[in-house]
């Protein structure tokens, strides 16, 4: 995919909103997924509410150019004992 020097500037902009959630300890990991078939990004949030989510989707600069998609997601944790 080819983006124009606008679209750039907005997944810039994304890319330092998305790291910024991150520093804040509300996103655990996100980034471009390397699918041949299409071209799209994945994130992990650890966040107290659906409503949060909303709202980090929301403030998105990409909000403007990209879709978005949540699901919940039941985590498995080793034992450290």
């Amino acid at each position: 995919m080819t983006m124009n020097e606008s679209e750039r500037a907005i997944m810039q902009e994304h890319v330092a909103y998305w790291t910024e959630k991150m520093k804040l300890g509300k996103v655990i990991a996100f980034g471009p997924v390397i699918d041949p078939r299409s071209i799209y990004g994945l994130g992990i949030v650890s966040v107290d509410s659906e409503q949060e989510l909303k709202s980090i989707i929301e403030n998105d600069p990409a909000g403007k150019i990209n879709n978005y998609e949540y699901f919940p997601m039941k985590a498995i944790l080793p034992s450290f004992n």
